[in-house]
């Protein structure tokens, strides 16, 4: 029979307080949803149905290609979503009974491909007409619970806001994944209704109508119990991501990798790393990066897309998108952004920034230098206060440096500019036009000594000095003598004045 997959995914997430999807909320750095796909994929689905309603403009760009879009234009609870899907199956005229539908909801990026081939093989093995999986959990609260009879059989699925005291008690949850045969599936949605809790459809009820119609129900436990995590606010979204992560690390740690201090470092579930590679603490390693073996890696490094390579050393370096050949030393406090190409054997320093750049083999760019737009040969000496300058204002320019040039510190290389094999550059200089090979270049202002020009200089700053200060104090006295009360001789002089001018 053909498996289709039905991801129901239309819920907005109203704990999550965000107005983005939360199906698009990160687990390191990869949104929930693409961990459901994925794993779905992985478990040999013929073809995903991804059921949405709100903001599914933004979910459709990230996911349209990978999956069947369904609308579910009004939530009216997980049974009405799984009778969307199905109904989009009718209409485009599938035979329901060549179908086997798989329902996974978008909140659950930890359920396994691993558990849900384990759930397939057990529907097959049993001929079961539904399937189900289930975890044991420690804190069941709000996840709805599984009850059996006395001979552990099924009996059906109790949403937390149903249930008795005595089933909340129950540690047997339903992880929210199902197989059912379509036929089965499509009669059981027929005769669901609203009256419960929340007033929805509920596709746990599902489960019990299947089994007293007389129809088969098969569990099984998931790989993990963490695969149960739902996600529904951002405390559900960190405990999600931790679990992931711990199980991320655990599997790099058991191909060969050594991982120090564990909890203080985060990879992302598309990182490779080979065997006896270290990773120090406070490393972050996201996206496609691929770490060759024997490479260190941290402390306190974020690379995202970096390919690094066999012996590398990359120490508190952040990159994105670049390349470091085997046996290059980056860092500390170095920057790659997009498009530097690192050679083998290269050093990079500290803080030196290198963006859409090559360095060509056994270069050196010690520290403090920034090499944009350039293409630097092999074994280049560019010393500390190197600047390829780059941009004018309009358009970015190539810097290109030749095979073992030496260029000396502070010199600013004014694109485009072309510097020869074996070409020195001195201290202090701007470039701006070619300089051949083997040529020195020397573009700077002539030094000029003034003899005796010290102690002169330093005698008129003080002279100039003690000037002031006299000015200063005279006005002060002025200022003194202004404010004092007038005399009596004055006062009298003042009278004859007035005298005079009546």
């Amino acid at each position: 029979m053909q498996q289709i997959a039905f991801v129901l995914a239309a819920g907005k997430g109203t704990r999550m307080r965000s107005e983005k999807p939360k199906v698009l909320h990160p687990l390191l750095g990869e949104p929930m949803l693409g961990y459901v796909l994925e794993n779905i994929e992985k478990a040999a689905a013929q073809e995903v149905l991804l059921v949405l309603g709100y903001g599914r403009e933004r979910i459709m760009p990230f996911y349209g290609e990978r999956a069947t879009i369904v609308i579910q234009e009004e939530q009216r609870g997980t049974g009405h979503a799984a009778r969307v899907a199905l109904d989009y199956l009718k209409h485009r005229g599938d035979r329901l009974e060549e179908i086997e539908i798989l329902i996974v909801h978008g909140d659950t990026p930890l359920v396994s491909s691993t558990s849900l081939t384990r759930l397939h093989q057990a529907f097959k093995q049993n001929k079961s007409q539904a399937a189900l999986l289930t975890a044991h959990v420690e804190r069941p609260f709000g996840l709805g619970r599984v009850l059996r009879d006395a001979e552990g059989r099924v009996q059906k699925i109790v949403e937390e806001k149903d249930a008795t005291d005595v089933e909340r008690q129950i540690k047997e949850i339903n992880v929210g994944v199902y197989l059912f045969e379509a036929r089965y599936l499509e009669w059981a949605l027929g005769q669901l209704s609203t009256d419960n809790a929340q007033g929805e459809y509920y596709l746990t009820d599902v489960i019990h109508l299947i089994l007293t119609a007389g129809g088969n129900v098969t569990s099984v436990a998931a790989v993990d119990p963490d695969e149960a995590l739902s996600i529904n606010d951002r405390a559900e979204l960190a405990v999600a991501e931790e679990a992931l992560r711990r199980r991320i690390l655990a599997y790099h740690m058991r191909q060969g990798v050594t991982i120090e201090m564990p909890d203080t470092v985060r990879i992302g579930p598309y990182v490779e790393i080979e065997p006896d590679v270290v990773i120090r603490p406070g490393t972050i390693l996201m996206g496609a990066t691929r770490i060759g073996k024997e490479a260190v890696i941290g402390p306190y490094s974020e690379l995202k897309d970096v390919i690094v390579g066999d012996g590398a050393l990359v120490r508190q370096t952040v990159a994105e998108a670049a390349r470091i050949d085997d046996g290059a030393t980056i860092g500390p406090f170095a920057y790659l952004r997009p498009g530097a190409q690192i050679g083998r054997g290269v050093r990079i320093g500290n803080f030196v920034e290198v963006k859409n750049s090559t360095i060509g083999e056994g270069s050196k760019v010690p520290h403090l230098a920034y090499v944009g737009d350039a293409i630097i040969g092999r074994e280049v000496n560019m010393s500390c206060g190197t600047i390829t300058v780059n941009y004018d204002g309009l358009e970015k320019h190539t810097t290109v440096i030749g095979d073992r040039a030496f260029i000396g510190c502070n010199v600013n290389l004014i694109a485009p500019v072309t510097i020869g094999d074996g070409a020195y550059v001195a201290a202090g200089s701007t470039i701006d036009q070619p300089v051949p090979r083997g040529a020195l270049a020397i573009a700077r202002a002539r030094q000029m000594n003034k003899e005796d020009y010290v102690e002169a200089w330093l005698a008129r700053k003080k002279e100039k000095r003690l000037g002031q200060k006299e000015r200063v104090n005279k006005g002060t006295d002025f200022e003194h003598t202004s404010m004092d009360a007038p005399s009596s001789s004055s006062q009298h002089k003042k009278g004859t004045d007035d005298a005079q001018l009546s």
